[in-house]
């Protein structure tokens, strides 16, 4: 892709980042806290790669 091309999709994405990291006056520490948090909420959608993924397939074995 050309760089000076636009893509509407990461141009939203990247404006959405904007706005949440915009709520935490754009403290990264704020902002880690807020997508930690988050990703307790939502364990139950995320996708498990890696060691954690090994270690649920040996624990049901």
């Amino acid at each position: 892709m050309n760089p000076n091309q636009k893509d509407p999709v990461i141009d939203e994405v990247r404006e959405i980042r904007r706005r949440i990291s915009q709520r935490f006056d754009h403290d990264p520490a704020r902002l880690v806290a807020y997508y930690i948090q988050m990703q307790e909420i939502y364990r139950d959608r995320m996708i498990q790669t890696g060691k954690e993924a090994k270690e649920k397939d040996q624990s049901a074995a």
